[in-house]
């Protein structure tokens, strides 16, 4: 089938080469010439891993181009993959979304479908028919359909040739039935209902989980005072199957490109009609308090930052992304720079992005060794593998003072205990090998 793609982020670019590796004719549609000249060139714009691979092996059957007009006059099937981010008042920026639905209009000339990818507000589907049937330019029949996707950073290319579910909403069956050719080949469940239900269940299932990481990270703050261990209560509690284990890691907060902005997407949508989603509202709150958890930790041990050697590992929002939207370090980094603290960072594919917006305040090192190095503090931000085998005697062996600060509880206690250091992580005992004064 020919496909057309607006957008080469992770929805759109992900959704592109997967499709191809279907055997569909794939063009992505992009207005960033440099980016477009990379996948040409079969380099993938964005740290995905597996996603460069499998655009090369399907370089046969995929297109980029700037030229929208060219991509989408006889495509079969249009979908749409552009950013909807948050604004200020939490409600999503559709601006994107419907200058594509504008260029789609202008474009088209035979009968297609179009598919919104985009995470978008309940309702909006039914606004993005109208305006494109109101801007037509050639008499042609334009569906419209609401295919949400479930994929996430780091994993994005299994979790679209694997799916959970495949979600299409429609209001026509034929749209239903083209949909569910393009899809044939992918062996995963298909939904297919209303347009406004697929709108709603990405963002309830988005919420649920953001709600679910938000409630574990209370308990573990609830731990902590009281002497439990966060990770035997995750343990048992994972049993249950109504439960399950997914999604309770306690740690500093959920960050990246989905949860933040869908989770006060909705909360917003609810107040706009009078209807506050009160969980909602609460995961919101326990989440951007979280982010700050290490930052309180220290206090224990280091009244101030100033003249510090604050050593950081892990930049990006989670592990197997170069991603920062919403990461915990873009909040606390802020505080310790302001705080005259001496930074030295470490990630193995997020230090490029963060340099763009600290490019001088921050000494960026190549290893861990490296970045603990006469640190009085280490903070942990990303559980990336090489954090989670990194050898602990290194911290006291390396570090002036060896306190680590542990936001993703990369580590047992009980090789914690034989390391010779301060260990402060989540929901857990605090590890305390030696004794410190408040500096």
């Amino acid at each position: 089938m020919k496909i057309a793609v607006a957008g080469t982020g992770y929805v759109g670019l992900v959704t592109g080469v997967c499709l191809a590796e279907h055997s569909h004719s794939v063009t992505c549609v992009d207005i960033d010439d440099k980016k477009i000249a990379l996948m040409r060139a079969g380099i993938s714009p964005i740290y995905e891993p597996g996603l460069e691979e499998l655009l090369v092996n399907n370089m046969e059957r995929l297109n980029f181009t700037t030229d929208y007009k060219e991509a989408y006059k006889d495509a079969n099937v249009i979908f749409i993959g552009v950013g909807t981010p948050e604004k200020q008042d939490g409600s999503a920026n559709l601006s994107f979304v419907y200058g594509v639905a504008q260029q789609i209009a202008e474009s088209i000339e035979k009968d297609c479908v179009v598919v919104v990818k985009s995470t978008v507000p309940i309702g909006t589907n039914d606004k993005i028919e109208d305006l494109i049937k109101s801007k037509l330019v050639h008499d042609v029949n334009v569906y419209v359909a609401s295919n949400p996707e479930f994929l996430a950073q780091g994993t994005a290319v299994r979790d679209t040739l694997h799916a959970s579910r495949i979600v299409i909403g429609v209001e026509e069956p034929y749209a239903g039935e083209i949909l569910k050719e393009v899809y044939k080949d992918f062996n995963a469940p298909i939904v297919v209902t209303n347009r406004k239900s697929a709108e709603m269940i990405k963002y309830a299932s988005n919420d649920f989980l953001a709600l679910k990481i938000s409630f574990i990270n209370e308990i573990a703050n609830l731990c902590e005072i009281i002497g439990a261990d966060i990770e035997d209560v995750t343990l048992g509690m994972g049993y249950d199957k109504r439960i399950g284990d997914r999604f309770l890691n306690a740690g500093i907060g959920y960050g990246g490109s989905c949860f933040p902005k869908d989770t006060k997407a909705l909360h917003w949508l609810a107040n706009f009609h009078d209807n506050e989603l009160k969980t909602v509202k609460a995961a919101i709150d326990v989440n951007e308090n979280q982010k700050l958890k290490l930052i309180k930790k220290s206090r224990k041990y280091f009244s101030s930052f100033n003249g510090l050697n604050v050593a950081v590992l892990g930049l990006t929002f989670k592990p197997g992304t170069d991603d920062l939207r919403e990461a915990p370090t873009l909040v606390n980094i802020p505080i310790m720079i302001e705080d005259g603290a001496n930074i030295k960072a470490w990630d193995p594919v997020g230090v490029e992005n963060f340099k763009k917006k600290y490019p001088d305040e921050i000494t960026y090192c190549n290893t861990i060794e490296g970045t603990i190095m006469d640190a009085d503090v280490c903070f942990i931000f990303t559980e990336w593998d090489e954090v989670k085998s990194f050898d602990l005697s290194k911290y006291s062996k390396l570090m002036k003072t060896p306190i680590v600060l542990d936001g993703r509880n990369c580590y047992d206690l009980t090789s914690a205990r034989k390391a010779n250091i301060i260990y402060d992580s989540v929901g857990r005992e605090t590890i305390s090998s030696f004794e410190v004064s408040l500096v």
